[in-house]
């Protein structure tokens, strides 16, 4: 392991820049499991989630979205600098996950969407977890215009819930909860409504050092929503957030995330408006001196080893760019 780490610290020395032309890898996740979950195939457990936050605290130095911004701002970025996030406010950020941070003596940023809070269910974990319990044999989804699949294993399981998952992530509002009644009604038993946290639960995160973010309240795609309706899932949810840890937040990640796609300036704009300092996308990327403050790229560390972990985040360590860049490269390959 010591001589790993020589290899990796070396390589990225030689290929991180500073000063002025420094990186900010930021990197995210969703959930962290007690066990390895077959229908959660990229979800790390706890285990993994170990591994990395060991491979990232021996050789990078983790900040806060507000020091990374501000050292890239100031050309005073520490060496190695990382940021780590959460999305969406799942009940095992706090019981798995926050434990192993704090092992390692690391600090993150939640982003929760609050109207899940204390009993409510996102709608891909309504898909995932009727899907779980379906039985084995023809499934009918003719109602969502994808005919009769047939449920037999892990492997089809996980293609009824991919394309579930399409059907229902653009809906608005009102048609997405229809269908994840729908989707409820195939398992006959109940769905867990604890998977997501509790306010106290918010509060006591922000009390051990962590961050706490701005998500929207009912994780809509925004591209989706009217002006209006758009501008009150933000500000809405930005009110509850403040009253649960009692100062407003200063960050915020865009639902989906894909700037162009699911969000674009005028939802940029909103969130400026309601007072957030900045915001994430899920564009792949890193950081820069020039990113925009509100279009900030992510990665998510799907690597299972810590040297390909370490390898990946010093690799985009190369790569400059925003939201905005990284929308324009995905759509001229489209």
């Amino acid at each position: 392991m010591q001589i790993v780490d020589l290899f990796l610290r070396m390589a990225s020395r030689m290929v991180t820049p500073t000063g002025p032309d420094a990186r900010l890898p930021i990197i995210f996740y969703h959930r962290v499991l007690d066990r390895r979950d077959p229908l959660l195939p990229d979800t790390p457990d706890v285990r993994l989630f170990d591994v990395h936050m060991s491979t990232i605290a021996r050789l990078f130095t983790v900040v806060s979205l507000d020091e990374g911004l501000q050292g890239l701002r100031a050309g005073t970025l520490a060496p190695h600098a990382v940021c780590i996030t959460f999305d969406d406010g799942y009940r095992d950020n706090i019981e798995t996950a926050l434990p192993v941070l704090q092992k390692h003596r690391l600090a993150a940023t939640f982003f929760v969407a609050s109207g899940f809070l204390g009993g409510g269910r996102m709608f891909v974990d309504t898909v995932i977890e009727s899907v779980r319990r379906v039985p084995a044999g023809p499934l009918d989804l003719r109602w969502f215009g994808l005919g009769t699949c047939l449920v037999d294993d892990t492997t089809s399981r996980l293609a009824v819930i991919d394309k579930l998952v399409a059907d229902i992530k653009y809906r608005k509002l009102e048609s997405r909860s229809e269908a994840c009644e729908r989707v409820a009604s195939l398992a006959g038993d109940p769905l867990p409504d604890d998977l997501m946290m509790t306010p106290e639960q918010v509060a006591a995160l922000r009390r051990a050092g962590m961050s706490i973010g701005g998500h929207t309240t009912h994780h809509p795609i925004l591209a989706c929503l009217g002006p209006r309706e758009a501008e009150q899932e933000i500000v809405q949810d930005r009110d509850r957030l403040a009253a649960i840890v009692g100062s407003p937040p200063r960050f915020f990640a865009y639902p989906n995330g894909r700037y162009g796609r699911d969000f674009d300036d005028a939802h940029v704009a909103m969130v400026r408006d309601a007072g957030f300092d900045g915001a994430v996308t899920t564009d792949v990327g890193c950081a820069a001196c020039r990113s925009d403050s509100f279009l900030l790229p992510r990665q998510s560390p799907w690597q299972r080893s810590p040297l390909r972990l370490a390898a990946g985040i010093t690799r985009s360590m190369r790569v400059k760019g925003d939201g905005r860049q990284a929308g324009a490269l995905a759509a001229a390959r489209t």
